[in-house]
């Protein structure tokens, strides 16, 4: 599939290369984006001035004596050492929106890469509801894998399902041992969390009794010893906790398609491979009877150094049972990413440094994420000072109704005011995470989330409902995209909305392979922008030239595919109506 821009882009690049072997210049062309109104490509030649023994900007000028301009190169202007590409808008933007009308939901979509990625994400312990604080890992990894489906790759989701931990024991007793009639008015419908409660209550029990510590280390030992009657006691407690965290995704636009429990790997002995083979490393030690892995020479000092792969029991740990589950998926997929939260980064290597001690070369990538707070502080499931997902979204639902409401109630029934706010609270929620870089830290506050004035979900929803209600006063006149001309435009406005749209495949590119979820957001909030400079600037309807007025109807109607498109891939709804 041969998109303009990245037509355009690669012309470029093979003409410096070529014009760089005629002058012996390294070949490596790594082009940029100049300030507005500086071109459409740039090349910084500050790096070639080593070997052409002259300023910047007489190596520019040089480089630029040995171009010919042609039909994509329309001129080359030098500014302070950049070469400044401007190429023709009408090869671009021209062939651009023929595309966008030709491949409809598909435009940016790269080509089937014939490649597997699997995204783990969420993978929460289930022995309760998912809290705020760990929000962004689903919505990061459910945006990544959407991202990745666009980029040409064959895209699986999994969940890793702590199925052996103490936290699932902890639960596992409580719900064997704790009577419903201790706390009936706290059990509420949901199940993960009625489950939670029990939890909750079993930790208080913890602290003050050893027997109930000892019988829930039995639990926990007996798992991870494969005891299958033990193992299945633990799945009867946190399936139903998981049926209600996957309702919470659900709302949210996310579903997961695979679960592996952690057990399967101490049943298949997998885990036990893993042992034996790290046993063999020089880097393994003894220390009453438990094995671990000395980190000094991987930069690992301190307490930290000691990676222990068992127990003195003999028993493994949940870091070497990961190492199991990623060998297992190395052979399953071409890459392997994982969405985990910032606590989680030295887990994060010692597995790595497992996988490459046993010669697994490939290695998952992982992307770690600061963790989402609302003004008030700290979370903790363990003692009930937690706000949950669930709360976050019926809030994000509720604050999107009342602004529904206070511009709608006039013309639209209870019921669409309803639909609509559950498109927009939920479209803020995912958003509003979305947007900040996975390792910045957010605060999540409601007048940015939910505002339809700035860099916000509602503010592109309505982008698009605009151009929807732009189509729909003229839906009686068909035209023809193949009757779009460049010719025809005639304002600014215009060619930097077309010209926005054409780099959507540059820009799934860039965010899948550099893991960058958020520059869709970017995207996204700068396009809908431009759109709404172009309605300010460009009358569509009120137009009185005909064929300029069917151009621009054009145009809304390829913007209006270009914004549903890249909600989509953020799994947010692209309403008609706000």
């Amino acid at each position: 599939m041969d998109y303009p821009y990245l037509v355009i882009k690669d012309h470029i690049k093979i003409t410096l290369e070529k014009v760089f072997e005629n002058l012996h210049y390294p070949k490596k062309v790594d082009l940029e984006i100049p300030p507005e109104n500086m071109g459409d490509f740039s090349y910084p030649c500050f790096p070639l001035c080593k070997i052409s023994k002259i300023s910047p900007q007489d190596t520019a000028k040089k480089i630029m004596n040995e171009i010919k301009l042609d039909h994509i190169i329309k001129n080359i202007t030098i500014k302070s050492g950049y070469l400044n590409f401007h190429i023709n808008d009408d090869f671009l933007i021209t062939k651009t929106i023929d595309l966008i009308f030709h491949l409809q939901n598909k435009y940016g979509y790269l080509p089937n890469k014939e490649k597997k990625v699997i995204i783990e994400h969420t993978s929460a312990n289930p022995n309760g509801p998912l809290h705020v604080g760990r929000a962004r890992n689903p919505i990061i990894g459910d945006t990544l894998k959407k991202i990745y489906t666009a980029a040409g790759y064959n895209s699986e989701s999994q969940f890793y399902l702590d199925d052996l931990g103490k936290q699932v024991a902890i639960l596992t007793w409580g719900l064997n041992h704790i009577s419903k009639k201790e706390f009936e008015s706290s059990i509420n419908k949901k199940p993960d969390h009625t489950a939670v409660v029990y939890y909750q209550k079993t930790n208080e029990y913890m602290s003050e009794n050893e027997k109930i510590q000892k019988e829930i280390s039995e639990i926990v030992k007996q798992s991870e010893h494969g005891n299958k009657e033990i193992i299945q006691k633990v799945k009867d407690a946190y399936k139903p906790v998981l049926t209600g965290i996957l309702e919470s995704l659900n709302i949210i636009n996310i579903t997961i398609d695979s679960f592996i429990p952690e057990s399967k790997f101490v049943e298949d002995d997998s885990v036990d491979l893993v042992i034996r083979k790290l046993k063999q490393s020089e880097h393994c030690g003894e220390e009453d009877g438990a094995f671990y892995l000395n980190l000094d020479s991987f930069g690992i000092h301190g307490r930290n150094k000691k990676f222990f792969i068992t127990r003195s029991d003999g028993t493994s740990l949940y870091a070497t049972r990961d190492i199991a589950y990623h060998l297992w998926k190395a052979k399953k997929a071409d890459l392997l990413v994982n969405i985990l939260g910032e606590d989680h980064k030295l887990e994060a290597k010692q597995v790595e440094i497992g996988l490459t001690l046993i010669g697994e070369k490939n290695i998952p990538h992982p992307v770690f994420y600061s963790f989402v707070s609302l003004p008030g502080g700290k979370m903790s499931t363990r003692r009930g000072r937690v706000v949950y997902l669930d709360d976050l979204i019926k809030e994000c639902v509720n604050r999107a109704y009342l602004e529904v409401k206070k511009r709608r109630s006039n013309d639209l029934s209870e019921k669409q005011m309803r639909h609509i706010a559950q498109m927009i609270g939920i479209g803020a929620l995912r958003y509003n995470i979305i947007k900040v870089q996975p390792e910045k830290d957010i605060v999540f506050k409601w007048e940015e989330a939910l505002n339809f004035e700035g860099n916000a979900a509602p503010f592109i929803q309505y982008a698009h409902a605009r151009a929807a209600g732009i189509l729909n006063k003229v839906s009686d006149q068909a035209i023809d995209s193949k009757s779009f001309t460049y010719e025809s435009l005639t304002h600014q406005s215009e060619i930097n909305l077309c010209k926005k749209m054409s780099i959507l495949p540059e820009i799934i590119f860039e965010s899948a392979h550099g893991f960058k979820p958020h520059l869709i957001a970017v995207y996204l909030y700068e396009l809908a922008s431009l759109f709404n400079q172009f309605y300010r600037d460009c009358p569509v309807i009120a137009e009185t030239n005909d064929n300029l007025r069917k151009q621009r109807i054009l145009i809304v109607n390829a913007i209006k595919i270009v914004l549903e498109n890249c909600l989509t891939i953020l799994g947010i709804e692209a309403p008609d109506e706000m």
